[in-house]
């Protein structure tokens, strides 16, 4: 293949990318501002370059060949790369501008990033933020997305980053609750006895795993309230309704005040959201102004709290 070809192939391989990653020509079409025809042609052409099959067509769906796969690969790290140029407008700027897209857990994006963000756009007010909130681990390249901010002992192969915050989930319950029901457990296994609000997305969230020292145990719980959300099993512990799994932030102010009690605070409560909260990013991507404003802000905005 020769340069020329080369440089007149690159807009059709970024519209396989974006084909692969819409899931459709009229997806794609609708991203790129082109007619579904137009996007055809342009994966055609590219086959018709390489000579292999892409993509194989249904009137459903598309599926990648193995060669599409491999090619798609490519295509994707040439848009990274692009992507990485285009940034460098942004870079060359002192001032942080632009839009930075951040990914980051449910919880923790609700109760710990949200409050700080007022304060860092009134900062910084050429710089918009997009959150995306998901306790999925997003592809940050796929997404295009700046900063990942997850629950991790060890950042993911690529991506390198700071951590900002050890992160304790504890067993908790209202006064009203542990009076009717005989007190507050002296031993996990005493937790069978008792309503539990629990997680409820994975059969393992009802085994309450616990440490002490050298010991560690598993009790199964039950409960009639279960919530995939820690503020809503939080008003289930104010409500009365049992002894809620929280996140340690979640939990500090109703603790503070009295309305909620700790239950076993002699035992560690593991669980799969236990860990060091890291914020990451690509470990070859330059960091743009936006990036490390946000950082910073992060930081310190997390220590204070």
């Amino acid at each position: 293949m020769s340069i020329n070809e080369a440089f007149d192939s690159l807009p059709d391989m970024a519209a396989f990318a974006c084909v692969v990653e819409a899931g459709s020509f009229s997806a794609a079409a609708r991203k790129m501002g082109l007619s579904p025809s137009a996007v055809s042609r342009q994966i055609a052409r590219l086959e018709a370059l390489l000579r292999v099959r892409l993509l194989e067509r249904s009137t459903r769906k598309l599926r990648l060949t193995e060669a599409g796969q491999a090619a798609h690969a490519r295509c994707q790290a040439m848009l990274a790369a692009a992507r990485e140029v285009l940034a460098l407008s942004d870079t060359a700027s002192a001032e942080p501008q632009g839009l930075l897209r951040v990914s980051c857990p449910k919880a923790i994006a609700r109760q710990l990033v949200h409050p700080l963000v007022p304060a860092f756009l009134r900062r910084y007010p050429k710089v918009d933020v997009q959150m995306v909130v998901t306790d999925r681990a997003l592809d940050l390249f796929d997404e295009a997305i700046d900063l990942a901010i997850r629950v991790t002992e060890t950042p993911p192969p690529g991506l390198a980053g700071r951590p900002v915050l050890k992160l304790r989930h504890l067993l908790c319950a209202s006064p009203a609750y542990l009076a009717a029901h005989g007190g507050s457990p002296a031993q996990p296994r005493e937790l069978a006895a008792h309503s539990c609000l629990f997680l409820g997305e994975d059969e393992r969230d009802r085994h309450w795993r616990f440490r002490r020292g050298a010991q560690e145990l598993t009790v199964r719980v039950s409960g009639r309230y279960v919530a995939n959300h820690s503020e809503m099993r939080l008003e289930g512990a104010l409500a009365d309704l049992g002894i809620a799994s929280l996140p340690e932030f979640c939990a500090r102010a109703a603790l503070q005040r009295g309305a909620l009690q700790p239950v076993l605070a002699d035992w560690e409560h593991l669980t799969e959201y236990s860990g060091t909260v890291w914020l990451l990013y690509p470990s070859q991507r330059h960091q743009a102004p936006k990036v490390r404003a946000w950082i910073d802000h992060l930081v310190e905005g997390l220590a204070e709290g």
